[in-house]
């Protein structure tokens, strides 16, 4: 995002937000300072973790005898979409949210959170592809000299497990299929209007397929709350394909 932002307005006009939690491991803070560092963005760091603890013990009475879950994990996303959207207020600032394809089609991104912003770049993106063309950035600066060994983004982005990092040690194939499994139902189900019988047949494992279309079909009416974005696909979410998001749909 943050290199598609510095490529498009010129890095003078692009402003990185640092927002670590509790949760944010060393590597993906220092991570996002190389990145910055690489495109000459300036930066702000701004700890969520005061805000974070003053929620819950504001819900602490309401949450007692449940167990912690999503709902305090998505608590950090939407701090942190407050915050974006309070400098965005201060400053005129157009807030670019992160969430790609995969992410929108099963619902693996939060509302008020890190679907919180002005413009969605990568919305009509998949995961794998967003690392392609990660990869595909970082040559195109080799080429030009532009950074040392041509780590634009720095190597170890593009190969650790991605993580929302809400939890301990948490990944994102603790909660969706491997994104090599994940993007060609997406790819088959949105873009090629393939059924579940047509997924299954072309060699899909037949419950990870019914999981998937449950998780695209159930998740539209947050795709409808989503800002705009580019549409570099076949089809995309929106005008391209809508569900009906009345109760007790399905298809």
């Amino acid at each position: 995002m943050a290199a598609i932002a510095a490529d498009a307005l010129g890095p003078e006009h692009v402003v990185g937000v640092l927002m670590p939690s509790r949760y944010s491991s060393p590597g993906s803070v220092s991570d996002a300072e190389a990145v910055a560092t690489n495109l000459g963005i300036r930066t702000l760091t701004v700890p969520i973790e005061a805000a974070h603890q003053a929620f819950l013990e504001m819900l602490a009475e309401p949450f007692r005898g449940h167990e912690a879950g999503l709902a305090e994990e998505n608590l950090q996303a939407r701090i942190r979409g407050t915050l974006l959207m309070t400098l965005s207020n201060k400053f005129g600032w157009l807030v670019l949210t992160t969430g790609n394809k995969s992410e929108m089609a099963t619902g693996f991104s939060t509302l008020y959170g890190d679907m919180a912003g002005g413009f969605a770049v990568i919305k009509d993106v998949p995961k794998l592809l967003v690392y392609a063309l990660a990869r595909d950035r970082n040559e195109l600066a080799a080429a030009r000299g532009a950074a040392a060994g041509g780590e634009l983004i720095p190597l170890a982005v593009l190969e650790k497990p991605p993580s929302a990092e809400l939890r301990p040690d948490q990944i994102d194939a603790d909660s969706l299929p491997n994104y090599d499994v994940l993007d060609p139902i997406v790819e088959g189900y949105v873009e090629q209007d393939a059924s579940v019988t047509d997924l299954i047949a072309q060699g899909h494992d037949a419950a990870t397929v019914r999981r998937v279309v449950r998780l695209i079909d159930h998740n539209e009416y947050k795709r409808r709350q989503a800002p705009p974005g580019v549409r570099v696909s076949p089809k995309a979410f929106g005008k391209d394909r809508r569900l009906p998001i009345t109760n007790r749909w399905s298809g």
